[in-house]
This record gives structure tokens, sequence and C-alpha cells, in this order.
């Protein structure tokens, strides 16, 4: 809802103040220069990405629309999974979670927290950590620069996306000039006309110019810092999981160890000492 209302503000903004000032909505109508703008961004953008950013590229185009998925419940949430995992572990012994880090999709421990659950990367962390736990791993500092490594990738996988949407963004202001120049050469080619005919056609050039700098600086530049944004709240979330297994494996009681994990989060979605241990306090045992 946030991206469309955007959307609206910036379209209405623009054309209703050109409108206001008495300009012709139908002189910006000009389609083959929306073409060669457009089509020479996307071709742009094919050649400068790999196939595998292209395609989340495209599946981000989802998340802009849903927005990010973390909020104070979605915290709330997380150490309450976490606090139930440390809680079993620390009533029946690490071989305890067996079950479920090796069937996370049939643990009835994960699935009583649906964000979690649903996302595979965070329980694919957990289980794996988790794992070299019960295989017998105790040293916190490696497991840490291990934990560090693997979330720097997974961060840059994410922010190459933002970084190829922020290059289309940057590029489009250019391309606009392109079909611009392109349009002042159509016009030098009829310049025997009369000068109604040469203002039409060189206003026509000049929409290749606007398109291009509003679609860069009204969308593309925006769409990349909410994208930015998203996956940093992702981030986020991960070094809050991160922070809260370390500290367990250190030797924290689980208490101790999601008070580290919340501490981490932004102040705008961290949930209070007392909210966490109201929500803790009402979760059942884990078995």
């Amino acid at each position: 809802m946030r991206l469309i209302i955007g959307i609206v503000i910036v379209i209405g903004s623009v054309l209703g103040g050109f409108a206001a000032i008495g300009g012709h909505m139908a002189v910006l109508f000009q389609p083959f220069e929306f073409v060669i703008i457009l089509g020479a961004a996307i071709g742009a953008f094919i050649i400068g990405n790999t196939g595998p950013v292209l395609k989340q590229t495209l599946g981000s185009l989802g998340t802009l629309f849903k927005g990010a998925r973390y909020n104070k419940a979605a915290y709330v949430e997380l150490l309450g999974m976490q606090f139930t995992l440390f809680k079993l572990i620390q009533a029946k012994g690490v071989l305890a979670i067996e079950q479920h880090i090796e069937n996370p999709r049939e643990s009835t421990l994960f699935n009583r927290f649906p964000t979690f659950a649903g996302n595979h990367h965070a329980v694919e962390f957990v289980c794996d950590y988790m794992r070299m736990v019960t295989l017998g791993t105790n040293n916190v500092h490696e497991m840490e620069a291990l934990m560090d490594e693997e979330l720097e990738t997974h961060h840059q996988e994410r922010h190459r996306v933002v970084g190829a949407v922020q290059a289309l963004a940057d590029g489009t202001p250019a391309l606009g000039i392109v079909a611009a120049v392109l349009g002042v050469i159509h016009t030098m080619g009829a310049i025997s006309e009369p000068p109604e005919v040469l203002g039409h056609m060189i206003g026509g050039a000049l929409v290749g110019t606007f398109f291009g700098v509003f679609v860069a600086y009204g969308f593309f530049a925006p769409f990349a810092q909410s994208l930015r944004n998203i996956y940093e709240s992702e981030d986020k979330y991960f070094l809050s999981l991160k922070t809260g297994l370390l500290a367990h494996v250190a030797g924290n009681p689980p208490v101790m160890a999601i008070e580290f994990a919340r501490k981490m989060l932004m102040s705008e979605n961290r949930p209070t000492f007392a909210e966490v241990d109201a929500a803790t306090a009402a979760l059942p045992a884990a078995i």
C-alpha cells in the first residue's frame, strides 16, 4: 500500500502540476521515445547483470509491494522461537532437538512460529548451526566467524539486486538524452517544415529527456532505496538470530540469550523486555 500511495503521489504531482500550468497532456505521449528509453534500459540491465541477479530482481518486485515482513510481532516471535529451543535443550539436552533440526518442515517447534518457519534461509541457518552443536562444536569464536562469513555472503546476494536497480536509475537519464538527441536528429531532417510542425517535433524530442529523468528519480532510485531498507531489516533479523545462538552456545541461560538477541534490533521494532518476558511466559514447553 505504501508503494502504491507513493507512485500515485509522484505521478499525480508531476502530471497534475504540468496540467495546472496549462500544459497539454497529449504532448507527453511519445510512445517511440518510451520504447527507446525503456528498451535500451532493459537491454543494458541484461548486459550488466548475471542470470541469478536478473532472476532475483524479478522476484524482488513482489517484495517491493509487500514491504518489510519483519515488524515487532515478527521479532517477538523470533525471540520466542529461540527461547523455546534453548529451554528444550536446557531441559532435555542438546540431542532433544535432533528431530527438529533434521526435519524442520515437520517440526512442531518451528511450525509454532509461522513467520520464522516461512523463512527458508532462517530455518536453514538455525538448523545448520544447531546441528554443529549436537555434533560437539562449542567454540563460540569459530562459530561466530563462520556465521559472519555466511551472513556477509547472504548480504552481498541481496544487495547486488539493490546495486543493479540503482545502476538502472543512474543510467536512465542518459538514455533519455539519447532519445532526445535522436528526436532532434529527426527534427533536423524536417527543417523545411513550418514552425508549428517543428515545435511539435522538438517538444516530442524533449519528452525523452523528461521521461528518462522522471522514471529514474521518480521510480527506479526510490525502488532501489526501498529494497535497501527491506534488506537491512532482514539483516537485523539474522543478526538477532546469530546473537541469540552464540549467546546460547557460550553458556548463557535462555532468558539471557534472547536478551542478547533483543538488543540487536532497531529501536522502532525492538520489543521491550517486559513484552518479551510476557510472550515467552505464555509459550508452552517444546517436546
